[in-house]
């Protein structure tokens, strides 16, 4: 019995070593374990649907849930409940009608509408028939919006409910019709002269399911929609989002444990791939429930959740912040919401959105509506975006790199074979993903230039390709990765590189501080861009203008201290909720251009003291000490 016993506790002291040795060797090893389990599954299903000829494709698969459980709710929307049967009935209205007209598969139609039933009835009918959807942001207008319309090449436009979006289409009306455009208005208004109505004609369209073969042609590389960029740095560009896309984009918050039973918020637009892509097609995925929000309302975000019973919460940009910064309510905790996914999420803002409202899980993913890149941070590492693990690395078809790159350019810096050089750990590089068949880059609609641009070539070899984010990302010791800025966001000063999103940081821990925006500034007879921040002050308080030099002298270099600030009542955000920055930059640290008041960094004083226009021009002249 002694050496059986022996043996045992020499193979129980073997395995307990192991464990040892792999937490000490390899300590992610089981968050890289479980990635890996729940995106093989996903995978795994996203392979199966587009596999067969022709693929099973989001419509399908809605079609397949209004057969599973045609009476559960859909769609909640305010005070109205819309079961998968409902969607199903008024998609068909649409389909049919829209198929009487001589609409066939491979037709594009561009949607003008807001968040509400009618975006999703309307987007579902023109799938059924292998139609491809041009979303139209609803805040554009005359030259962008035309831009956006003419850039899809589509045959018609339909407008939805709202007079301001009658009033953009009233605004490029003339072009359409010259163009020989049909558009469609939605609602039971009347509408105006060259705009014709949809309402009555859906209305007594037949509600009956149409042949499947009118929509067989479609492949999983085609176009299901359009998805503008938000428009930030000049005129939006179209991305190509296809079936495929939209099928892997359906898997995301499997991440954070979806099930059928539950209920994702989703306040963001449609128009946008994070709404459209990751929520939507989520749900139908799912056969899960979305409760939709006209737009996004800090104040009344958690009475929503409770008034539906949301379990998931989808968000994106400062949404998170704008929620912290609410007054405090006894009832902050009192929902149902277990986990939030989404991206954009800043870590000054994560433990303070758990801790105040008691959100269990927390799953920051990065991505782009055009790249082939997902990331996703499922191990609540603060801050992080995701993991790129050796193991996760060798598995994955689109492994990652970060990029030496030259900030005065944009461009990746070369060796002398012309070869891209890789950044060292904890440095910020540029993240690039291999281009190939397995994770394809579709590019943009409209000019070639576009989508050339975003494809760098002979990074490692000669003839590869690689997609170009145009994001700088860092990854720590234990292979976590960061989001530093935008390529064109971070500017150099005094020699040195300054990223935009960690003076941010840094800023938002400021007494009295609710939302921050950084940004360089040119100054004249000086090189580069000095730095400079857009400050909204919290109510009942007051800018603690030597407490916040104070502040930012202790946890900032001097080149990455902002030497200017502005004091505003608001940061102008896309309806993304990205912060915009190109007015800031154009108006910079000028008083005749700027209304709010402005502060220049005086260094013997150790304060901001007020900038007005005689030190403004001693600024400009060089007479000021920076």
């Amino acid at each position: 019995m002694k050496p059986a016993g022996g043996a045992l506790y020499a193979a129980v002291g073997g395995v307990s070593t192991a464990l040892v040795a792999t937490r000490v060797l390899y300590p992610s090893l089981w968050q890289d374990l479980r990635y890996l389990w729940i995106s093989n599954r996903a995978s795994k299903q996203v392979a199966k649907y587009l596999s067969v000829e022709p693929p099973i494709t989001i419509v399908d698969r809605f079609l397949h849930q209004v057969q599973l459980q045609p009476d559960k709710p859909f769609l909640l929307f305010e005070d109205e409940v819309y079961t998968y049967k409902d969607m199903d009935v008024m998609s068909n209205k649409v389909v049919n009608f829209f198929r009487g007209e001589g609409y066939r598969c491979g037709d594009t139609v561009a949607m003008l509408i807001y968040n509400e039933p009618a975006f999703i009835w309307t987007f579902l009918g023109l799938a059924k028939l292998g139609v491809k959807m041009a979303f139209l942001n609803t805040n554009l207008r005359t030259k962008s919006l035309l831009h956006c319309f003419n850039v899809s090449e589509a045959k018609a436009l339909i407008v939805g409910q709202g007079v301001g979006l009658l009033e953009a289409t009233l605004e490029i009306l003339p072009h359409l019709q010259e163009q020989g455009v049909s558009i469609w208005m939605q609602g039971n208004a009347n509408p105006p002269e060259g705009i014709l109505s949809l309402y009555e004609k859906i209305e007594t369209s037949s509600a009956r399911p149409i042949p499947f073969k009118l929509r067989s042609s479609v492949s999983g590389n085609d176009a299901l929609a359009y998805i503008n960029t938000s428009g930030t740095t000049g005129l939006p560009k179209a991305a190509i989002y296809s079936y495929e896309k939209a099928t892997k984009a359906s898997f995301m918050f499997t991440f954070a444990g979806i099930r059928s039973s539950d209920v994702v918020y989703v306040v963001t637009p449609l128009y946008h791939s994070s709404a459209f892509g990751v929520g939507l097609t989520t749900v139908i995925e799912h056969g899960a429930t979305i409760a939709l929000a006209r737009k996004f309302s800090a104040s009344h975000y958690w009475d929503d959740c409770r008034k539906h019973n949301v379990t998931l919460l989808l968000y994106i940009g400062e949404m998170l912040r704008y929620l912290c910064v609410q007054p405090k309510r006894s009832n902050d905790r009192d929902h149902k919401v277990r986990a939030a996914l989404g991206n954009g999420l800043a870590a000054d803002v994560w433990k303070e959105f758990q801790d105040r409202f008691g959100i269990g899980q927390i799953v920051e993913f990065y991505g782009a509506t055009e790249s082939n890149i997902r990331l996703m941070n499922i191990t609540g590492k603060r801050g992080s975006v995701g993991m790129v693990s050796p193991l996760i690395q060798n598995t994955t078809p689109c492994p990652l790199y970060f990029l030496k790159v030259d900030l005065a350019t944009g461009q990746p810096i070369r060796d002398n074979n012309g070869f891209c050089i890789k950044v060292q750990t904890g440095e910020p590089g540029l993240l690039i993903c291999p281009i190939s068949k397995a994770v394809p880059f579709q590019g943009y609609k409209g000019d070639k230039e576009l989508t050339e641009k975003k494809v760098l070539r002979d990074v490692f070899k000669k003839g590869d390709m690689y997609f170009d984010t145009g994001d700088l990302m860092k990854v720590d010791k234990d292979f976590h990765v960061y989001f530093v800025d935008r390529l064109g966001d971070t500017f150099r000063w005094k020699s040195e590189n300054v990223a935009t999103t960690e003076v941010a940081q840094v800023l938002h821990d400021m007494q009295g501080v609710d939302e921050v925006n950084v940004y360089g500034v040119k100054v004249p007879g000086s090189d580069g861009r000095a730095g400079m921040a857009a400050i909204v002050v919290s109510k009942d308080s007051r800018a603690d203008l030597s407490g916040w030099y104070a502040h930012i002298s202790s946890r900032l270099p001097s080149y990455a201290r902002p030497l200017f600030l502005r004091l505003t009542s608001e940061i102008s955000v896309t309806r993304t909720m990205k912060q915009q920055k190109m007015q800031l930059v154009k108006e910079g640290f000028d008083p005749t251009q700027v209304s709010d008041p402005l502060y220049f960094r005086d260094d013997d004083q150790k304060t901001y003291v007020p900038l007005d226009l005689d030190l403004y021009r001693r600024i400009a002249l060089g007479k000021a000490k920076l």
